[in-house]
């Protein structure tokens, strides 16, 4: 998205309380916060517009890919990127200016050519999930645009909830 500012959003080092009782099936999500801005509001209706959240998803992923030496520049270099297949967003409250928001965010499973990535965000204020998510990423050449096969220590280094087939458990 050229010309957009990325959400400012910051890695979050300790797994908040309340990540208990929000059904989190990774042992080590990312996580990560942020504050709602005036730019992230809706033109017609003052609450997040869901280009947003979707933006958020985008954001997110890249923090998480960052924190493990995948960042976009790294990636450039060697010739490869992760591109969006499908989204699937569950909008279940709204956000308003300067509600904190927490997005927690990991790999469910990495396939030959492609990983589902779930997220959750939520109020920490009132504890409301405000976003459920999963994300379709395709590992592509980026020079032919094609599709390209993940490496196991690619795919090692993302800790997927369920292992590649033939990786040892709790690989990564």
């Amino acid at each position: 998205m050229t010309g957009l500012p990325r959400p400012a959003m910051t890695p979050v080092a300790e797994r908040p309380p309340e990540m208990v009782e929000l059904e989190i099936p990774h042992h080590r999500p990312f996580i990560c916060r942020l504050v709602v801005s005036p730019a992230e509001l809706g033109e017609v209706v003052d609450h997040v517009s869901n280009v947003e959240y979707v933006r958020w998803l985008d954001r997110a992923a890249e923090l998480h890919a960052d924190s493990l030496g995948y960042t976009r520049a790294f990636m450039i270099e060697r010739g490869w990127m992760w591109f969006v297949g499908r989204h699937e967003i569950d909008y279940r409250a709204e956000c308003w200016l300067g509600d904190e928001i927490l997005l927690a965010t990991w790999v469910r499973d990495m396939g030959r050519i492609k990983s589902w990535r779930d997220t959750v965000a939520w109020r920490p204020a009132d504890g409301t999930v405000v976003m459920r998510a999963s994300t379709l990423w395709v590992f592509v050449d980026l020079a032919t645009r094609r599709p390209q096969r993940i490496s196991a220590d690619v795919a090692a280094r993302f800790d997927p909830l369920i292992p590649r087939e033939g990786a040892p458990c709790g690989s990564g």
